[in-house]
Protein backbone atom coordinates (compact mmCIF):
# COMPACT_ATOMS: atom_id res chain seq x y z
CA UNK A 1 0.00 0.00 0.00
CA UNK A 2 1.38 3.38 -1.04
CA UNK A 3 0.95 6.32 1.33
CA UNK A 4 1.27 9.94 0.22
CA UNK A 5 1.57 13.16 2.21
CA UNK A 6 -1.26 15.30 0.86
CA UNK A 7 -0.66 19.04 1.25
CA UNK A 8 -4.43 19.60 1.17
CA UNK A 9 -5.09 17.56 4.34
CA UNK A 10 -1.55 17.95 5.71
CA UNK A 11 -1.69 14.22 6.43
CA UNK A 12 -0.25 11.03 5.05
CA UNK A 13 -3.05 9.25 3.16
CA UNK A 14 -3.50 5.90 1.45
CA UNK A 15 -3.03 6.38 -2.28
CA UNK A 16 -6.15 5.47 -4.24
CA UNK A 17 -6.27 6.90 -7.77
CA UNK A 18 -9.56 7.51 -9.57
CA UNK A 19 -9.01 4.51 -11.81
CA UNK A 20 -7.65 1.33 -10.27
CA UNK A 21 -4.41 0.96 -12.26
CA UNK A 22 -4.10 4.39 -13.86
CA UNK A 23 -2.55 7.58 -12.42
CA UNK A 24 -2.93 11.07 -13.87
CA UNK A 25 -0.13 13.38 -12.78
CA UNK A 26 0.41 17.06 -13.58
CA UNK A 27 3.68 18.74 -12.59
CA UNK A 28 4.21 22.47 -13.00
CA UNK A 29 7.03 23.06 -15.47
CA UNK A 30 9.56 25.83 -16.01
CA UNK A 31 9.11 29.33 -17.35
CA UNK A 32 11.82 29.19 -20.04
CA UNK A 33 13.48 32.58 -19.77
CA UNK A 34 16.73 31.35 -18.16
CA UNK A 35 18.76 28.17 -17.63
CA UNK A 36 17.56 25.33 -15.42
CA UNK A 37 18.72 25.67 -11.81
CA UNK A 38 18.94 23.69 -8.57
CA UNK A 39 15.36 24.32 -7.50
CA UNK A 40 14.12 22.88 -10.78
CA UNK A 41 16.43 19.88 -10.39
CA UNK A 42 15.08 18.92 -7.00
CA UNK A 43 11.44 19.16 -8.06
CA UNK A 44 11.87 17.10 -11.22
CA UNK A 45 14.03 14.44 -9.55
CA UNK A 46 11.38 14.11 -6.82
CA UNK A 47 8.56 13.59 -9.31
CA UNK A 48 10.77 11.27 -11.33
CA UNK A 49 11.13 9.03 -8.26
CA UNK A 50 7.36 9.18 -7.72
CA UNK A 51 6.70 8.19 -11.33
CA UNK A 52 9.29 5.40 -11.29
CA UNK A 53 7.80 3.88 -8.13
CA UNK A 54 4.23 4.08 -9.39
CA UNK A 55 5.34 2.28 -12.56
CA UNK A 56 7.19 -0.28 -10.43
CA UNK A 57 4.01 -0.93 -8.48
CA UNK A 58 2.12 -1.68 -11.69
CA UNK A 59 0.34 1.59 -12.39
CA UNK A 60 0.06 3.21 -15.79
CA UNK A 61 1.07 6.86 -15.44
CA UNK A 62 0.03 9.70 -17.71
CA UNK A 63 2.41 12.47 -16.75
CA UNK A 64 1.89 16.01 -18.05
CA UNK A 65 4.41 18.79 -17.48
CA UNK A 66 3.93 22.21 -19.02
CA UNK A 67 6.14 24.98 -20.30
CA UNK A 68 4.92 28.48 -19.43
CA UNK A 69 6.11 30.05 -22.66
CA UNK A 70 4.21 33.36 -22.20
CA UNK A 71 5.25 35.51 -19.26
CA UNK A 72 6.42 39.00 -18.30
CA UNK A 73 9.94 37.68 -17.63
CA UNK A 74 10.08 36.08 -21.07
CA UNK A 75 8.99 39.30 -22.76
CA UNK A 76 11.50 41.38 -20.80
CA UNK A 77 14.42 39.00 -21.43
CA UNK A 78 13.63 38.67 -25.14
CA UNK A 79 13.56 42.46 -25.49
CA UNK A 80 16.91 42.70 -23.69
CA UNK A 81 18.37 40.17 -26.11
CA UNK A 82 16.58 41.73 -29.09
CA UNK A 83 15.02 38.42 -30.14
CA UNK A 84 11.46 37.15 -30.40
CA UNK A 85 9.96 35.50 -27.28
CA UNK A 86 9.54 32.24 -29.20
CA UNK A 87 13.26 32.19 -30.01
CA UNK A 88 14.13 32.76 -26.35
CA UNK A 89 11.82 30.01 -25.10
CA UNK A 90 13.17 27.62 -27.75
CA UNK A 91 16.71 28.14 -26.39
CA UNK A 92 15.77 27.50 -22.77
CA UNK A 93 13.36 24.63 -23.42
CA UNK A 94 16.23 22.90 -25.21
CA UNK A 95 18.46 23.66 -22.21
CA UNK A 96 15.86 22.08 -19.92
CA UNK A 97 15.98 18.80 -21.81
CA UNK A 98 19.78 18.77 -22.10
CA UNK A 99 20.26 19.23 -18.35
CA UNK A 100 17.44 16.97 -17.14
CA UNK A 101 18.59 14.21 -19.49
CA UNK A 102 21.92 14.32 -17.65
CA UNK A 103 19.99 13.75 -14.42
CA UNK A 104 18.29 10.73 -16.03
CA UNK A 105 14.77 12.10 -15.57
CA UNK A 106 12.06 10.15 -17.37
CA UNK A 107 10.17 12.10 -20.02
CA UNK A 108 6.60 13.20 -19.42
CA UNK A 109 4.00 11.82 -21.80
CA UNK A 110 3.04 15.37 -22.86
CA UNK A 111 4.74 18.78 -22.62
CA UNK A 112 2.02 21.33 -23.43
CA UNK A 113 2.80 25.01 -23.97
CA UNK A 114 0.59 27.97 -23.20
CA UNK A 115 0.86 29.25 -26.77
CA UNK A 116 -0.67 25.99 -28.00
CA UNK A 117 -3.83 26.38 -25.90
CA UNK A 118 -4.98 29.99 -26.23
CA UNK A 119 -8.49 29.12 -27.59
CA UNK A 120 -9.07 26.67 -24.72
CA UNK A 121 -7.85 29.27 -22.20
CA UNK A 122 -10.22 31.89 -23.59
CA UNK A 123 -13.17 29.47 -23.42
CA UNK A 124 -12.28 28.54 -19.83
CA UNK A 125 -12.26 32.21 -18.82
CA UNK A 126 -15.57 32.84 -20.62
CA UNK A 127 -17.14 30.05 -18.56
CA UNK A 128 -15.90 31.65 -15.34
CA UNK A 129 -17.33 35.03 -16.39
CA UNK A 130 -20.65 33.43 -17.33
CA UNK A 131 -20.85 31.65 -13.97
CA UNK A 132 -20.21 34.92 -12.11
CA UNK A 133 -16.76 33.96 -10.76
CA UNK A 134 -14.87 36.40 -12.99
CA UNK A 135 -15.36 39.94 -14.27
CA UNK A 136 -13.84 42.22 -16.87
CA UNK A 137 -12.47 45.70 -16.24
CA UNK A 138 -11.15 47.68 -19.23
CA UNK A 139 -9.88 44.62 -21.08
CA UNK A 140 -8.48 42.81 -18.02
CA UNK A 141 -10.37 39.85 -16.57
CA UNK A 142 -10.11 38.98 -12.86
CA UNK A 143 -11.19 36.06 -10.72
CA UNK A 144 -13.28 37.15 -7.74
CA UNK A 145 -11.93 35.07 -4.87
CA UNK A 146 -14.72 36.06 -2.47
CA UNK A 147 -17.11 34.22 -4.81
CA UNK A 148 -15.23 30.96 -4.14
CA UNK A 149 -16.05 29.95 -0.57
CA UNK A 150 -13.18 27.46 -0.12
CA UNK A 151 -10.38 29.85 -1.06
CA UNK A 152 -7.32 29.20 1.11
CA UNK A 153 -7.98 25.51 1.78
CA UNK A 154 -4.65 24.36 0.32
CA UNK A 155 -2.37 27.01 1.84
CA UNK A 156 -4.45 27.26 5.05
CA UNK A 157 -4.68 31.03 4.59
CA UNK A 158 -7.72 32.87 5.84
CA UNK A 159 -8.93 35.80 3.75
CA UNK A 160 -9.81 37.86 6.81
CA UNK A 161 -6.29 37.40 8.16
CA UNK A 162 -4.83 38.28 4.77
CA UNK A 163 -6.99 41.39 4.65
CA UNK A 164 -5.77 42.47 8.09
CA UNK A 165 -2.21 42.31 6.80
CA UNK A 166 -2.86 44.70 3.92
CA UNK A 167 -1.85 48.22 4.88
CA UNK A 168 -3.59 49.89 1.99
CA UNK A 169 -7.01 48.93 0.69
CA UNK A 170 -6.40 50.44 -2.75
CA UNK A 171 -6.94 47.78 -5.38
CA UNK A 172 -7.21 49.82 -8.57
CA UNK A 173 -10.08 48.69 -10.78
CA UNK A 174 -10.40 45.29 -9.09
CA UNK A 175 -13.27 44.48 -6.76
CA UNK A 176 -10.78 43.20 -4.20
CA UNK A 177 -7.05 43.54 -3.73
CA UNK A 178 -6.89 39.72 -3.68
CA UNK A 179 -8.57 39.14 -7.04
CA UNK A 180 -6.10 37.70 -9.53
CA UNK A 181 -5.84 38.22 -13.24
CA UNK A 182 -7.06 35.65 -15.76
CA UNK A 183 -6.55 37.72 -18.90
CA UNK A 184 -4.18 40.69 -19.31
CA UNK A 185 -4.94 43.32 -21.88
CA UNK A 186 -2.00 44.38 -24.00
CA UNK A 187 -0.23 47.53 -22.87
CA UNK A 188 1.03 48.28 -26.36
CA UNK A 189 4.69 47.32 -25.96
CA UNK A 190 4.37 43.53 -26.11
CA UNK A 191 5.65 41.65 -29.18
CA UNK A 192 2.84 40.74 -31.59
CA UNK A 193 3.43 37.00 -31.20
CA UNK A 194 2.36 37.10 -27.52
CA UNK A 195 -0.84 39.08 -28.14
CA UNK A 196 -4.13 37.38 -29.02
CA UNK A 197 -7.65 38.52 -29.80
CA UNK A 198 -10.29 37.75 -27.17
CA UNK A 199 -13.86 38.79 -26.25
CA UNK A 200 -12.26 41.39 -23.95
CA UNK A 201 -9.83 42.80 -26.53
CA UNK A 202 -6.21 42.01 -27.36
CA UNK A 203 -4.14 40.48 -24.61
CA UNK A 204 -2.65 37.29 -23.16
CA UNK A 205 -3.41 34.82 -20.35
CA UNK A 206 -2.53 35.28 -16.71
CA UNK A 207 -0.20 32.75 -15.08
CA UNK A 208 -2.59 30.69 -12.94
CA UNK A 209 -5.26 30.03 -15.56
CA UNK A 210 -2.78 28.32 -17.85
CA UNK A 211 -2.16 25.26 -15.66
CA UNK A 212 -5.86 24.78 -14.91
CA UNK A 213 -6.60 24.67 -18.62
CA UNK A 214 -3.69 22.45 -19.63
CA UNK A 215 -4.35 19.92 -16.87
CA UNK A 216 -8.10 19.73 -17.55
CA UNK A 217 -7.63 19.46 -21.31
CA UNK A 218 -5.08 16.66 -21.07
CA UNK A 219 -6.04 14.84 -17.85
CA UNK A 220 -9.68 15.69 -17.14
CA UNK A 221 -11.51 17.79 -14.57
CA UNK A 222 -10.22 15.75 -11.61
CA UNK A 223 -6.64 14.50 -11.53
CA UNK A 224 -4.82 12.20 -9.13
CA UNK A 225 -1.54 14.02 -8.47
CA UNK A 226 -0.61 17.66 -8.91
CA UNK A 227 2.59 19.09 -7.61
CA UNK A 228 5.73 21.15 -7.69
CA UNK A 229 7.89 23.07 -5.25
CA UNK A 230 6.51 24.41 -1.95
CA UNK A 231 6.79 27.95 -3.31
CA UNK A 232 3.89 27.15 -5.67
CA UNK A 233 1.37 26.34 -2.93
CA UNK A 234 0.39 30.00 -2.65
CA UNK A 235 -0.75 31.72 -4.71
CA UNK A 236 -0.35 29.54 -7.81
CA UNK A 237 -1.87 26.24 -6.73
CA UNK A 238 -4.41 27.92 -4.46
CA UNK A 239 -5.61 29.92 -7.44
CA UNK A 240 -5.67 26.85 -9.66
CA UNK A 241 -8.05 25.16 -7.23
CA UNK A 242 -10.33 28.20 -7.10
CA UNK A 243 -10.71 28.67 -10.85
CA UNK A 244 -10.86 24.94 -11.69
CA UNK A 245 -13.44 24.01 -9.07
CA UNK A 246 -15.46 27.18 -9.76
CA UNK A 247 -15.73 26.17 -13.41
CA UNK A 248 -16.42 22.45 -13.06
CA UNK A 249 -18.01 22.13 -9.62
CA UNK A 250 -15.78 19.06 -9.16
CA UNK A 251 -12.88 18.24 -6.86
CA UNK A 252 -9.78 19.35 -8.79
CA UNK A 253 -6.92 17.26 -7.35
CA UNK A 254 -6.93 14.19 -5.08
CA UNK A 255 -3.30 14.43 -3.90
CA UNK A 256 -1.25 17.61 -3.77
CA UNK A 257 2.49 16.86 -3.46
CA UNK A 258 5.09 19.58 -2.84
CA UNK A 259 8.83 19.19 -2.38
CA UNK A 260 10.84 21.19 0.15
CA UNK A 261 13.02 24.19 -0.59
CA UNK A 262 16.67 24.08 -1.61
CA UNK A 263 19.20 26.26 0.20
CA UNK A 264 22.88 26.75 -0.59
CA UNK A 265 25.21 26.68 2.40
CA UNK A 266 22.17 27.28 4.65
CA UNK A 267 21.04 30.37 2.70
CA UNK A 268 18.02 30.68 0.44
CA UNK A 269 18.85 30.69 -3.25
CA UNK A 270 19.03 34.29 -4.48
CA UNK A 271 20.68 36.04 -7.38
CA UNK A 272 21.23 39.11 -5.16
CA UNK A 273 23.71 37.28 -2.91
CA UNK A 274 25.27 35.42 -5.84
CA UNK A 275 24.41 31.89 -4.71
CA UNK A 276 22.18 31.13 -7.68
CA UNK A 277 23.67 28.22 -9.63
CA UNK A 278 22.44 26.73 -12.88
CA UNK A 279 22.75 23.00 -13.49
CA UNK A 280 25.11 23.71 -16.36
CA UNK A 281 27.48 25.42 -13.91
CA UNK A 282 27.18 22.70 -11.29
CA UNK A 283 27.81 19.93 -13.82
CA UNK A 284 31.17 21.50 -14.68
CA UNK A 285 32.29 20.62 -11.17
CA UNK A 286 30.20 17.59 -10.25
CA UNK A 287 29.07 14.56 -12.25
CA UNK A 288 25.26 14.68 -12.77
CA UNK A 289 25.02 11.22 -11.17
CA UNK A 290 26.49 12.71 -7.98
CA UNK A 291 23.98 15.56 -8.08
CA UNK A 292 21.07 13.18 -8.54
CA UNK A 293 22.32 10.95 -5.71
CA UNK A 294 22.64 13.98 -3.43
CA UNK A 295 19.10 15.13 -4.23
CA UNK A 296 17.83 11.74 -3.02
CA UNK A 297 19.60 11.82 0.35
CA UNK A 298 16.79 13.79 2.02
CA UNK A 299 13.07 13.00 2.08
CA UNK A 300 11.40 15.23 -0.49
CA UNK A 301 9.34 17.10 2.14
CA UNK A 302 12.48 18.23 3.99
CA UNK A 303 14.52 21.27 3.02
CA UNK A 304 17.77 20.33 1.28
CA UNK A 305 20.96 22.28 1.85
CA UNK A 306 23.19 22.18 -1.21
CA UNK A 307 26.86 22.51 -0.26
CA UNK A 308 30.27 21.46 -1.52
CA UNK A 309 30.74 19.40 1.65
CA UNK A 310 27.48 17.54 1.04
CA UNK A 311 28.23 17.01 -2.63
CA UNK A 312 31.71 15.71 -1.89
CA UNK A 313 30.28 13.26 0.65
CA UNK A 314 27.77 12.11 -1.97
CA UNK A 315 30.58 11.82 -4.52
CA UNK A 316 32.69 9.61 -2.24
CA UNK A 317 29.70 7.45 -1.29
CA UNK A 318 28.64 6.93 -4.88
CA UNK A 319 32.25 6.18 -5.86
CA UNK A 320 32.25 3.39 -3.29
CA UNK A 321 29.06 1.99 -4.78
CA UNK A 322 30.54 2.13 -8.27
CA UNK A 323 33.63 0.28 -7.08
CA UNK A 324 31.56 -2.50 -5.51
CA UNK A 325 29.25 -2.79 -8.52
CA UNK A 326 32.03 -3.03 -11.11
CA UNK A 327 33.87 -5.60 -9.03
CA UNK A 328 30.62 -7.58 -9.01
CA UNK A 329 30.14 -7.13 -12.76
CA UNK A 330 33.59 -8.59 -13.39
CA UNK A 331 32.41 -11.79 -11.68
CA UNK A 332 28.69 -11.95 -12.53
CA UNK A 333 26.84 -11.94 -15.83
CA UNK A 334 23.49 -10.24 -16.41
CA UNK A 335 20.61 -12.46 -15.40
CA UNK A 336 16.86 -12.63 -15.97
CA UNK A 337 16.34 -15.35 -13.38
CA UNK A 338 13.92 -14.75 -10.53
CA UNK A 339 15.33 -13.79 -7.17
CA UNK A 340 14.41 -16.56 -4.74
CA UNK A 341 17.00 -16.04 -1.98
CA UNK A 342 15.11 -15.22 1.23
CA UNK A 343 17.56 -12.54 2.41
CA UNK A 344 17.43 -10.77 -0.96
CA UNK A 345 13.63 -10.96 -1.09
CA UNK A 346 13.49 -9.47 2.42
CA UNK A 347 15.82 -6.66 1.38
CA UNK A 348 13.78 -6.03 -1.77
CA UNK A 349 10.61 -5.82 0.31
CA UNK A 350 12.20 -3.33 2.72
CA UNK A 351 13.40 -1.19 -0.19
CA UNK A 352 9.99 -1.08 -1.88
CA UNK A 353 8.20 -0.51 1.42
CA UNK A 354 10.41 2.53 2.04
CA UNK A 355 9.27 4.01 -1.28
CA UNK A 356 5.67 2.99 -0.54
CA UNK A 357 5.91 5.19 2.55
CA UNK A 358 5.61 8.59 0.86
CA UNK A 359 8.44 7.90 -1.60
CA UNK A 360 11.14 7.91 1.09
CA UNK A 361 14.28 7.95 -1.08
CA UNK A 362 16.50 8.57 1.95
CA UNK A 363 15.46 5.29 3.55
CA UNK A 364 15.53 3.45 0.22
CA UNK A 365 19.15 4.52 -0.24
CA UNK A 366 20.02 2.92 3.11
CA UNK A 367 18.86 -0.44 1.72
CA UNK A 368 20.92 0.08 -1.42
CA UNK A 369 23.92 0.55 0.90
CA UNK A 370 23.00 -2.62 2.74
CA UNK A 371 22.97 -4.45 -0.59
CA UNK A 372 26.36 -2.97 -1.50
CA UNK A 373 27.86 -4.27 1.76
CA UNK A 374 26.36 -7.69 1.09
CA UNK A 375 28.05 -7.68 -2.34
CA UNK A 376 31.46 -6.82 -0.88
CA UNK A 377 31.13 -9.51 1.80
CA UNK A 378 30.23 -12.23 -0.70
CA UNK A 379 32.24 -11.24 -3.73
CA UNK A 380 34.78 -14.06 -3.46
CA UNK A 381 32.73 -16.68 -1.64
CA UNK A 382 29.35 -16.79 -3.42
CA UNK A 383 28.67 -18.94 -6.48
CA UNK A 384 27.96 -17.42 -9.89
CA UNK A 385 24.18 -17.81 -9.55
CA UNK A 386 24.13 -15.91 -6.26
CA UNK A 387 26.36 -13.16 -7.68
CA UNK A 388 24.10 -12.80 -10.71
CA UNK A 389 21.11 -12.32 -8.41
CA UNK A 390 22.99 -9.73 -6.36
CA UNK A 391 23.78 -7.88 -9.57
CA UNK A 392 20.18 -8.02 -10.76
CA UNK A 393 18.86 -6.65 -7.46
CA UNK A 394 21.47 -3.86 -7.34
CA UNK A 395 20.58 -2.74 -10.86
CA UNK A 396 16.88 -2.85 -10.02
CA UNK A 397 17.34 -0.70 -6.91
CA UNK A 398 19.84 1.76 -8.36
CA UNK A 399 18.66 2.21 -11.93
CA UNK A 400 14.99 1.26 -12.17
CA UNK A 401 13.77 2.73 -8.89
CA UNK A 402 16.27 5.48 -8.01
CA UNK A 403 17.42 6.40 -11.50
CA UNK A 404 21.11 6.18 -10.60
CA UNK A 405 22.45 4.34 -13.64
CA UNK A 406 25.35 2.07 -12.59
CA UNK A 407 28.63 2.61 -14.46
CA UNK A 408 29.72 0.37 -17.31
CA UNK A 409 32.90 -1.61 -17.72
CA UNK A 410 35.45 0.01 -20.04
CA UNK A 411 35.97 -3.09 -22.21
CA UNK A 412 35.41 -1.12 -25.41
CA UNK A 413 38.31 1.24 -24.64
CA UNK A 414 41.26 -0.68 -26.09
CA UNK A 415 43.92 1.83 -24.96
CA UNK A 416 42.78 1.65 -21.35
CA UNK A 417 42.47 -2.13 -21.48
CA UNK A 418 46.01 -2.40 -22.88
CA UNK A 419 47.34 -0.23 -20.05
CA UNK A 420 45.49 -2.37 -17.53
CA UNK A 421 46.81 -5.58 -19.09
CA UNK A 422 50.39 -4.28 -18.95
CA UNK A 423 49.95 -3.23 -15.34
CA UNK A 424 48.61 -6.66 -14.36
CA UNK A 425 51.68 -8.23 -16.00
CA UNK A 426 54.05 -5.92 -14.13
CA UNK A 427 52.30 -6.75 -10.85
CA UNK A 428 52.61 -10.45 -11.60
CA UNK A 429 56.35 -9.93 -12.21
CA UNK A 430 56.58 -7.78 -9.05
CA UNK A 431 57.83 -4.80 -11.07
CA UNK A 432 56.24 -2.35 -8.64
CA UNK A 433 57.80 0.82 -10.07
CA UNK A 434 56.43 0.13 -13.56
CA UNK A 435 53.11 -0.93 -12.06
CA UNK A 436 52.82 2.42 -10.26
CA UNK A 437 53.73 4.30 -13.45
CA UNK A 438 50.98 2.56 -15.40
CA UNK A 439 48.49 3.17 -12.59
CA UNK A 440 49.31 6.88 -12.78
CA UNK A 441 48.72 6.91 -16.57
CA UNK A 442 45.32 5.33 -16.05
CA UNK A 443 44.57 7.80 -13.27
CA UNK A 444 45.36 10.69 -15.61
CA UNK A 445 42.74 9.32 -18.02
CA UNK A 446 40.12 9.76 -15.28
CA UNK A 447 39.95 6.18 -14.05
CA UNK A 448 40.92 4.37 -10.88
CA UNK A 449 41.91 0.72 -10.56
CA UNK A 450 40.24 -1.62 -8.10
CA UNK A 451 42.34 -4.74 -7.50
CA UNK A 452 40.37 -7.83 -6.56
CA UNK A 453 41.67 -10.51 -4.21
CA UNK A 454 41.70 -13.05 -7.01
CA UNK A 455 44.30 -11.04 -8.93
CA UNK A 456 41.92 -9.42 -11.41
CA UNK A 457 41.54 -5.66 -11.74
CA UNK A 458 38.61 -3.44 -12.64
CA UNK A 459 38.63 0.07 -14.14
CA UNK A 460 36.25 2.51 -12.43
CA UNK A 461 35.63 5.97 -13.83
CA UNK A 462 36.35 8.64 -11.23
CA UNK A 463 33.44 10.88 -10.32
Amino acid sequence: MIKVHNTLSNKKEEFKPKKENFVSMYVCGVTPYDEVHLGHARAYVVFDIIKRHLLKRGYQVRHVQNFTDVDDKIIKRSQEKNIEPSELTHIYINDYFVQTDKLNILKAEVYPRVTQMIPQIINFIKDLVDKGFAYEVGGDVYFSIYKFKDYGKLSKRNLDNLKAGIRCGICGDKNSVFDFVLWKKTRGNEPKEVVWDSPWGKGRPGWHIECSVMSSELLGDTIDIHGGGQDLIFPHHENEIAQSEAKTGKHFVKYWIHNGFVTINKEKISKSINNFFTLKTIFKKYNPRVVRYYLLTQHYLSPLDFSDAGLNTAKNTLQGMDDAYLRLVSSAKESTMEITDKDLLDLQNKFLTALDDDFNSEKALSYLHELKNKILNELFTANTTRLARLRKLFEDFAENSLGIVPPKEQKNNKDLQNLLKKRNETRKNKNWAESDRLRKLIDEEGYKIVDNKNGSSVLVKKL
